[in-house]
């Protein structure tokens, strides 16, 4: 096991000697990476306000939009959603802050965030040092330069990069027809969810791009879902009961559609271990 986290007395050379590159970006974060570590720099709450509308405009166009293209733009964020984030940013910009505090987009924004600072509170708690999480340095603030706007950072912590997200890698072997494959990193992510378990931990949103894959190891990437309070946990296994097909609610319906064997074996390991009595079963006592 890892120390609980690493303390450096600088940098890591490849932070400080190039460019980073962008690497990926969610509601309340952007990363960059060099090749082996992961920085991270935080949204502004406009920011937040701004990525909120742009997914709200896109899922009010979507059932208009052609084929699947409105869906793909959510998953895959491309250039027509970076302008359309321009787009709302300038909407954000000229209304006044009260307004969106004060709507569904405050609302979302405050569940955001509250999701987001408790859930990194859980994971240094719970999972810090443990193969759950990728590693974690630390280091005195630096200035490291980044691709695109603002041009640099100053960090002093980051974080081990991983290969892709589990999807990613799922979806690759599929395409290859390599399901056997498939069924074992599924396995991996069944045995990495009972290892957060053991620790008292639970994630309420376990889409596969919410985990990342490093070796042979997947690792959780997003804390914003994770829970301790073990009647949240109860409350969000009866609403898993009432899925028929686990794997779909997961991201995983276009990857296993050549397979349904795989989908049908995948949903039954699911549901004999995403319940109460399985879950209860690692439950620390001491958490209840």
């Amino acid at each position: 096991m890892r120390t609980l986290l690493e303390v450096m007395t600088e940098a890591p050379a490849e932070l400080t000697e190039g460019r980073l590159k962008r690497l990926g970006e969610g509601v309340g974060k952007v990363v960059y990476a060099s090749n082996h570590w992961v920085v991270k720099r935080e949204r502004t709450t406009s920011e937040i306000f701004s990525m909120i509308v742009a997914w709200k405009m896109i899922r009010r166009m979507e059932r208009h939009l052609p084929g699947d293209w409105g869906r793909n733009m959510r998953q895959h964020p491309s250039r027509q959603l970076r302008m359309l984030r321009v787009a709302a940013r300038a909407m954000v910009a000229v209304v006044p802050r009260g307004v969106w505090y004060s709507s569904h987009v405050g609302d979302m924004w405050r569940l955001y965030a509250h999701r987001d600072t408790r859930g990194e509170h859980l994971a240094v708690k719970h999972l810090a040092g443990t193969s759950v999480v990728p590693e974690t340095i630390t280091f005195p603030p630096t200035r490291i330069r980044i691709s695109g706007w603002p041009g640099y950072l100053t960090v002093s912590e980051a974080t081990e990069r991983v290969e892709g997200t589990l999807y990613d890698r799922v979806a690759v072997l599929a395409a290859k027809g390599l399901f056997e494959q498939v069924e074992i990193w599924l396995e991996r992510l069944l045995e990495l969810r009972r290892a957060a378990w053991r620790r008292g931990v639970f994630s309420v949103d376990a889409h596969l791009r919410n985990f990342g894959v490093v070796h042979s190891r997947v690792v959780l990437l997003d804390a914003g879902g994770l829970t301790d309070r073990w009647e949240e946990v109860e409350q969000h296994l009866a609403k898993l009961a009432a899925a028929a097909q686990p794997h779909v609610e997961m991201g995983l319906g276009e990857i296993l559609r050549d397979a349904p064997s795989v989908a049908r074996r995948f949903d039954e390991k699911w549901k004999e271990s995403v319940n109460r009595e399985a879950v209860s079963y690692y439950w620390p006592d001491r958490y209840r």
